[in-house]
Formats: structure tokens, C-alpha cells, sequence
């Protein structure tokens, strides 16, 4: 059982087949890695499809720019201010320049940030009235005893210290002098 065309042992008809199908999915596959390879090729290639469509590619930038640069929020602001009208001015200024930019943050309208910023103020003065007792109270505590305590001690220390020295220096000084008073000698 040899087959006579390639000199090796003969082939069923079905090892045949097999074998042509091989061959055949092997030539599909290499004509789809190069149609792959040219789509890849095409599909990186940008110069050849700006030649190709120029208007496309043109207006393709455009309206990249106009979202990057903001323009649909400024087309909005237009279009708002001619139907309702121009918001109130913001009132001139003599702020610091990091609060001038977090009024502006709040808003062009004048009047909702006047009314943004007056509750916040008035949040903020209510907070503070209601903890103020309480922060001078923990500041005395938490600082105030303590120094206290130290200077008392402080001071008597000195007052006791000091009375000490003071009595045994002037008896020093009387002695020195051979004007010591005995024991029993009454003072004037």
C-alpha cells in the first residue's frame, strides 16, 4: 500500500482531504495576515487620510478645539443672557486676591453670590458664637492651670527661699560686726 505519486505509504481518500483543507486554511491564513497587515498599515497611516479627506480631518480638529477651549459653555452664557437677559454685575472689589477668585468661583450672577455669601457668613458667625465659650474654656484649662500652678510654686519657692537666706545673711553681718545680741538681749 504505497502511493505511487509521492513514493511513501498510500493514503485513504479521506487523509487526502485532510491534508488539501491544511493547505488551503494555511494559503487563507497567510492572504488574511497580509490584508491584516495592510489594514494595520492604512489605519496608522494619518498623512494619507488627511490627503484623502481634508475637509473631514479639518472640521475633525475644529471641534476638538472649540470643546477644548470651552466653546459650547460660552455659546450656552450667550445664548442665556440674550433670552433672560444680562445677570447683576459683581460689585467692585478690595479683597484679597485668593477670596476674589472664590467669589468668582461661585458665580457670575451678583445677586446669588451676595446670597451664597451672606448664609455662609451667617453659618459661619453661628458656629463661631456658639464654640467661643467653649474654646476660651479649653484654652484656660489646657494652658492657663497649668502656669498657674507653676507660678505659684514659683513664687512660693522665692518667698520661702529667699526669707531664709535673707535671715541667715543678716546674722552673718551682725556677727561680723561684734554687735550680736545674745540669746536673751531684747530688741528695740
Amino acid at each position: 500500500m504505497t502511493d505511487e505519486r509521492a513514493g511513501g505509504p498510500a493514503m485513504d481518500e479521506a487523509t487526502t482531504t485532510a491534508i488539501a483543507e491544511l493547505v488551503a486554511a494555511r494559503q487563507a491564513l497567510g492572504d488574511e495576515l497580509v490584508r491584516l497587515e495592510a489594514t494595520a498599515r492604512a489605519a496608522v497611516d494619518i498623512r494619507a487620510k488627511v490627503r484623502r479627506n481634508p475637509g473631514k480631518t479639518a472640521a475633525a480638529l475644529g471641534g476638538t478645539a472649540f470643546v477644548v477651549l470651552g466653546g459650547p459653555r460660552r455659546v450656552f452664557r450667550s445664548v442665556k443672557r440674550r433670552i433672560v437677559g444680562a445677570p447683576d454685575p459683581l460689585p467692585p472689589s478690595l479683597l484679597p486676591e485668593q477670596v476674589e477668585k472664590a467669589v468668582h468661583a461661585l458665580g457670575d450672577d451678583g445677586a446669588k453670590v451676595r446670597g451664597a455669601l451672606e448664609r455662609e457668613f451667617a453659618a459661619f458667625v453661628d458656629t463661631n458664637r456658639k464654640s467661643e465659650s467653649r474654646l476660651v474654656r479649653r484654652v484656660l484649662l489646657t494652658g492657663g492651670v497649668p502656669l498657674a500652678s507653676q507660678l505659684g510654686r514659683e513664687i512660693a519657692k522665692h518667698l520661702f527661699a529667699g526669707s531664709a537666706e535673707d535671715v541667715a545673711s543678716r546674722e552673718e553681718q551682725i556677727r561680723a560686726r561684734g554687735g550680736g545680741r545674745g540669746p536673751g538681749t531684747p530688741t528695740r
